[in-house]
Parts: C-alpha cells; structure tokens; sequence
C-alpha cells in the first residue's frame, strides 16, 4: 500500500484521509481549472480558513505521520495560492432621494400611524361635508376593528385605449331595482368595455364618428335601440306588460253556468282575463275610437274607390261564418265552426304588423254560428252561440264567462240559439225559435238580466227565413220563408204585415239609413230581402211615411199605415245563386249582398239610385266563397283622410280580408 495511507492508518487521533489513489479512477480535473466546481470552492475556501481542525495540537508518535502532515500542508498550500477571491462590491449609504423614494412607496411606521388616525369608514362625500366638524375617530379604538375594514387592495384605474368613453344614460340605472331586475342583467356588464370603432360590425351603433368606446350597459342598450329600428314594436304592444304566450281558453260542456277565468285553460297573463280598459290600453287604442266625426261625403253612383287592405287573418281550421265590429273601438270579432273565438285590433295601416291578434276563445264541442260585441261602448260583454241548447256571455271586464241553458217557459220553442241578434240599443236580446208550430217565433231576452221578456210568433209556411232589429231597437222586422214580412214591436206587438213582391223563398232580411221619422217602425229607410232564386228586392220606407199615424192623426189607419204589397224601388238580379248575406254600410249608402254557393259572389249596390258598382269587384279580386260580411268604421283620423268605411269579408277557408270604401 502506500505510504500516504500508512501513515494515516499509524495516527492516534483523527487523521486527514485522502482517496486511494487507483489506475482505473477517473483522472482529476486540472488544477488550473478557470470554473472550480462548488465542491472545490468549498474545499479550498475550509483549507484557507483560519479555524483550526479538531485534531490541531495532538502531537504524532511516529515520525512518519509528521512526515506525511507536512506534504499534506504543503499541497493544500499550492492549491489555496491557485484560487482567486471575487472581490464583493461595497454596498454604498443611501442618499436622502433614495430613503424619501423609499418612504412613498414602501411608507414608514410614522406615516402608518398616520393614516390609522386619519382612516373614516364613511364615503368621500360624507368625509367632505363633516371636514369642518371635529374629528371624533381620533378617540376611536381601533384595536376592535376587523382587518378587512383597515385595508383594501387598491388595483387603481383601469388603463383603456385611446378614445371616448360613452356611459349609460341615467334614467337607465335611476329605476334598476334589485328585485326587478331581469335575470339576464349582470353587473358585471360595466366593468366591460366594448370598441365600437375597430369591429366593422358594430360601427352602426356608434352616435358619432368619433365615439367609440362603451361599456357593457351602453352597448346593450345600443344594441337594443339598433334592433328596434330594424324590426319596431307594434303600436298595440307599445304599453303592453303582459308578453307571455297567449293561450287560448277551453270551456267544458259540463261545466257550471257561471265560470270563472282561473277555472279554465288559458294562461296566468292571458289578455283575455283583464279588464276591458287595460285590455284596449295595451293595445293602444283606449283614447282612438272608430267613430269619424268628419262630415261624410255623398257616393256617387257607378263607380266606387276601394282599395284592399292587409288580410286580418290567412287560412284557418274553419269557414269564418260571423264577423262583427265593435261599435266604438277598432275590434273586430271573428268566429267559425272551429269553435274559436277570435279578437283582432283593426289597425291597417302598421306597415310592420297590421291587425294583430289580441286574444282568443275556444270552447270545446261547441262550432260556433254567431258572434257579436254588446252595441253599448259601455257594456264590455261578447255574446257567442252555435247548434246547442244553450249559449255564452263572455265579460271581458272580469274575465268570466256565463253559460245559459235555457229561456224558463220556452225551453220545447227553443231547442237551438244559433240564430240570434241585439238591438242596436242594447236593451234585448233576440233569438230565433226552433219551434214552427203556426209558422214561427222569435223570444226576446232582457240583455242585462237574460230573462225572457217577450215572444213574437209570425204566420209563415216554412218558418222564419230571418230578422232584423229596427233602429232604435224596439222593434223587429220578420221574414217569413213564404214572402210575409211581419213589423213587430216590443211593447205593442204586431204593428203591420206586407207581403215581398215575386218572393220565393226568401233566405235573408237586412235594414238600414234613416228614413227621418225615428218614432215609425224603427226610423229606417231601406229594406232589403234576398230570396233562394238570388233575387235582392230593395224598399224605401220613406215612401210609406205618408201614411203614418203620427202625421195623419188617424190612429185607424189598417196595418199601422204600412202598405201591404208595397213596390220595391229595386230588384236586383246580378246573384243567381241563393243570397246568405246582406248588410248595409253604416250610414245606409251601400249595401253588401253575398252568396256562399259560389264564388266571388258579392256585389255592393249603391243607394238611393239602387244601382250596383260596375268596377268592382273584378275578375282578379281575390273573393272565394263568401262566408261573412261586416261593416266597420273607420277612425276619426282615417275619416278626416277620405276613409269611407271599412269592409271585412270572411272565406269558407277561414280567411278574411279587408277593403277600405274611400269617398
């Protein structure tokens, strides 16, 4: 072995030991290695240290161990002389500019204490208006407060790009209630900052060229106000509150006479359980009546100037057998065997949804046959019937609808109520019997309470073709299916009896204008009868008027001063199918009459020349096979613009369209 290891292994106490030196051992690295490994650092660093090993002092016994110490300490000698110190940099005082830097940004215990005393948990606002009272946290102790009510992390403002900033407008945020608040509305949308400059898409929003920045609450109601120009909300929902889905309201055939809006299937917010008013303020038409209080214009005769409006409704599950106007309001009432009920806001000229639908009504089992609005602007009632034994009043002020069974004492003569029609002053009710014991009878119904009042019972062979009410609705005009027409009164009954001239089979009965003598036989003028052969007779009552007993003062006059075969002023054969409608236009300058059996079979007739308009309709009106007729009127703006008189016109394929009569 060698003699380096031996005189290790002769020491009494702890010895320096080196490794064995070997042939296979890795070579060492060079002793002027110019990046010693930190293992050597440490080695050379502890030679050079001035703090003797543990074993300095002990004195060897053999002579060859001090011989082996001195070349150990000669080695570890080179090695030290070879390394060279990095010389550490002096760390320099610092200058006043360093510790003032230091004190702002890091602060100090002075400063600190400071701000504890100046800390006040109330707004800036408050802090500024309390500046001249004296400072009472002075004495606060502020050993009790939370940690989180001394400190805050201060992130400081938010760095934005060049440009403006354009905030929400206040009357956004005044009304912002937490409770009312949609769910879609985040806070977080102010924070957020949208450039409306660099997208090309959002550059329509902007108000300005130069405006481009915005935060959240801005760029929604920007968005909102783009969209609303695109598509803009229909007049009748301007005010609307209730945007639920309308759904339409069953009836049972089961059910209770009187049944309430909760009772149904319909929805929560469904339009058609509000109270009248608010239904006609959320369409926006409580304060737009359909009463023109412009002078009316005479129509000549020949021609007429009508031009087609928006189709209120397109093609439905049903033929649309009744239509009717409401007498103040611009609502029109719809209804077919499909068993529902329609209500549209007759408004034409929104160019973006004209005529929306306000609500509907559906009754199960029950195809309904007639329709028609309360004549009182007052009374709020719908009154609805069809092939069965009893009918509905629908009272849009409260939302119910009352169900009538029968008429007590007349339930064998009235076995159906299909067939029934109001006076035009809201008193009475009048229905068409089932019943042709004798020739016919009509029942009469007080309005209000739906009890039975009067009953008026004709001599016809084959029964009531129709009736119509007179005027001033105290009274009634009966066709008879064998030509008899009967003028019956409320309170006197039989007044008269005239006989239709040619007439075979009549099918329909219609009155209308003013005849100028209110206090005979309804005040009418016209009279027309349809008849099965498609023949339209038309008679002026005026020409009667001369028998009046009230202008004669002979109260003996037979059959009320009505002549019994009277002449008409015209008979018009330009149908040559059976007539199912007649109606007059509401001042009695016009007159619509209709067949259902074929198409396009509709004609208006001018009056008093009694002649029929020869331009219209045309080979391209698009007329199918008529199902329903009514006259509306127009607004009083609408009026003063030239509007005549509006023209509904139900289809057997559950359309109706509509054309305005301009004078």
């Amino acid at each position: 072995m060698a003699p380096s290891n031996r005189a290790a292994q002769s020491a009494n106490g702890p010895k320096r030991h080196l490794p064995p030196q070997t042939k296979e051992s890795t070579p060492s690295k060079p002793l002027f290695d110019p990046e010693p490994s930190d293992t050597e650092v440490g080695t050379l660093r502890h030679a050079d240290g001035a703090t003797a090993p543990d074993w300095e002092g002990v004195d060897g016994e053999d002579g060859e161990s001090e011989e082996g110490e001195e070349e150990e300490e000669s080695s570890s000698e080179e090695s030290v002389q070879i390394v060279t110190k990095k010389k550490e940099k002096p760390i320099l005082p610092k200058d006043a500019d360093e510790e003032e830097l230091e004190r702002i940004i890091f602060g100090d215990s002075a400063g600190f204490r400071e701000g504890l005393d100046s800390f006040s948990l109330a707004p800036a606002g408050a802090a500024l208006d309390d500046a001249s009272e004296p400072d009472e946290d002075a004495t606060n102790d502020y050993g009790n407060v939370a940690d989180q009510d001394l400190f805050f992390f201060d992130t400081g403002p938010t760095a934005l790009p060049a440009g403006s900033l354009a905030l929400a407008k206040a009357e956004d945020t005044e009304d912002d209630d937490d409770d009312d608040q949609p769910a879609w509305q985040d806070s977080d949308d102010e924070r957020l900052v949208v450039s409306l400059a660099s997208v090309p898409q959002l550059r329509k929003l902007r108000d300005t060229e130069d405006d481009d920045m915005v935060n959240g609450k801005e760029y929604v109601r920007r968005l909102r106000r783009q969209y609303e120009r695109l598509y803009p909300v229909p007049g009748w929902a301007v005010h609307a509150t209730g945007k639920a889905k309308r759904k339409r309201r069953h009836i049972e055939d089961d059910e209770s006479n009187v049944e309430s809006a909760s009772d149904m299937d319909m929805d929560d917010n469904d339009l058609s359980t509000l109270p009248l008013a608010r239904l006609l303020k959320d369409a926006d038409i409580l304060s737009r009546t359909s009463k023109s209080s412009a002078k009316r214009r005479k129509l000549q005769a020949g021609t007429v100037e009508i031009a087609r409006l928006k189709d209120v409704a397109g093609a439905g599950p049903s033929a649309i057998t009744s239509l009717s106007f409401h007498p103040t309001y611009p609502l029109l009432l719809s209804s077919g065997p499909s068993s529902t009920l329609y209500l549209h806001h007759v408004n034409p000229s929104d160019p973006h949804n004209p005529n929306p639908l306000l609500t509907s009504l559906h009754i199960k089992r029950t195809p309904l046959h007639t329709t028609a609005f309360h004549p009182s602007p007052s009374d709020s009632r719908i009154f609805l019937s069809a092939r069965r034994r009893y009918f509905h009043v629908w009272n849009l002020t409260t939302g119910t609808v009352e169900k009538v069974s029968r008429v007590y004492g007349h339930q064998h003569e009235q076995r159906t109520m299909e067939h029934f029609a109001l006076s035009p002053n809201g008193r009475y009710m009048a229905l068409r019997g089932s019943s042709k014991k004798g020739g016919g009878v009509v029942n009469v119904l007080d309005a209000r309470t739906l009890q039975w009042v009067a009953q008026a019972r004709v001599e016809s062979k084959g029964g009531i073709a129709g009736f119509a009410w007179w005027g001033n609705g105290n009274g009634l005009v009966i066709a008879g299916k064998s030509g008899e027409v009967t003028e019956w009164s409320v309170q006197d009954g039989v007044v008269g009896r005239w006989i239709d001239e040619g007439a075979v089979g009549n099918t329909t009965i219609a009155v209308g204008g003013n005849s100028g003598r209110d206090g005979w036989i309804g005040g009418d003028r016209w009279v027309a009868i349809g008849s099965s052969s498609g023949i339209v007779n038309i008679y002026d009552r005026r020409a009667w008027s001369e028998n009046d007993p009230a202008t004669t003062g002979n109260n003996d006059v037979a059959n009320g001063g009505i002549p019994k075969t009277p002449k008409p002023l015209r008979a018009l054969d330009n149908l040559t199918t059976p007539v199912s409608h007649l109606e007059f236009s509401p001042d009695g300058q016009i007159l619509a009459m209709a067949s259902r059996w074929k198409t396009a079979a509709l004609r208006l007739v001018h009056l008093p020349s009694a002649t029929v308009f020869r331009n219209w309709p045309t080979q391209k009106t698009a007329l199918g096979r008529i199902t329903s007729v009514a006259w509306g009127n127009p607004s009083e703006e609408e009026g003063k613009e030239g509007s005549f008189a509006l023209l509904a016109v139900g289809m057997e394929t559950g359309r109706i369209r509509m054309w305005e009569v301009r004078a």
